[in-house]
């Protein structure tokens, strides 16, 4: 099945407010004392992430960051556009990015598996050589193996650089630089670790859209997943329906995340956060809040973005399926 042609879609791309890193830093750590007991925020270098735990596909996120938003739920929900297949490595040889780390949460390639599956992206390319880090999690059919957890996680060869439908990423030249360094630990509030982050910053900086993007590891703790099993064969018409159609999981720590946040809209129908992960002992899939408060330990690592690059979004749309 053919990919989309970026030629032939819309690309609109926006400028982000872009304060200080030290500013974010002086945010953050007030905020967040609220949800977490323990905080600790700096504006430092992060290490190599293409080192165990975070197996990212550059070694930083930094260089002309940033956030890209692709097609969107409504290409999956209430019925799935199947003709909405989209080729990242041809995304940035489009947008003329090389060097560049593409990492966030998204669709996986549903012909590759010949299901429907969780995308959790990994890739870069450099000097026109793609490395694909990205690994998809599916809904185990119903008579698999004993002892098996509903899902499976699997790696894409480097050829396979495909996604569908929706999909939300950080675009880098994955140069190590200096980034948003979060650590927290035993949470307190209702806020899921991002969520927090992101209210924090939405409610010092207003109108001003801030957007994030990177990567962060639950260290201790358990946390709720979703994993989307095949395409529904009835329309869903509301998050009621979603959720009756997901495959929800308690999966265990170590688990590397990557993803986005903005803090607003921007009039590009954009979804404000979105993070999957992934780990070496096969739990991944769509992240929605800790199970553990007592035990939970974040360490996040993210990068400011300049600007939003939203593509292909669609026509109709509407607010279901963006939890």
């Amino acid at each position: 099945m053919a990919s989309v042609d970026y030629s032939k879609v819309p690309i609109t791309e926006k400028p982000l407010h872009q304060p200080p890193l030290e500013e974010i830093v002086e945010v953050l750590s007030k905020g967040l004392v609220s949800n977490f007991e323990d905080v600790s925020v700096s504006a430092e270098v992060s290490p190599d992430l293409t080192q165990p735990p975070y197996n990212l596909s550059a070694p930083g996120l930094t260089g002309n960051a940033k956030l890209v938003e692709l097609g969107g739920p409504p290409y999956l929900v209430p019925t799935v556009r199947r003709d909405k297949l989209y080729d990242l490595a041809e995304l940035l040889r489009h947008l003329r990015r090389d060097p560049a780390l593409l990492v966030g949460a998204g669709a996986g390639p549903w012909p590759y598996l010949g299901v429907n599956c969780e995308g959790i992206i990994n890739l870069s390319l450099k000097d026109g050589v793609v490395e694909q880090g990205t690994r998809i999690v599916s809904v185990q059919p119903a008579g698999a193996a004993k002892g098996s957890s509903g899902y499976k996680q699997q790696g894409l060869p480097h050829t396979e650089t495909r996604t569908a439908l929706l999909g939300n990423y950080l675009l880098s030249d994955g140069a190590p630089g200096k980034v948003i360094k979060v650590v927290a630990k035993k949470r307190i509030g209702p806020a899921n670790f991002i969520t927090a982050i992101r209210e924090t910053l939405k409610q010092h900086y207003g109108d001003k859209v801030v957007g994030l993007g990177g990567t962060f590891l639950l260290r201790e703790g358990s946390v709720k997943h979703h994993v989307m099993p095949d395409f529904s064969g009835t329309p869903l018409c509301s998050d009621a329906d979603v959720d009756n159609w997901l495959h929800f999981f308690e999966m265990r720590a170590p688990i590397v995340h990557v993803g986005t946040l903005v803090t607003g809209d921007m009039g590009l129908d954009l979804r404000v956060q979105h993070f999957h992960g992934f780990s070496a002992h096969g739990d991944g899939g769509h992240y929605h809040y800790d199970v553990t408060p007592e035990q939970a330990h974040y360490e996040a690592y993210l990068a400011l973005a300049a600007a939003v690059v939203r593509i292909d979004p669609p026509a109709d749309t509407h607010a279901i399926g963006r939890d």
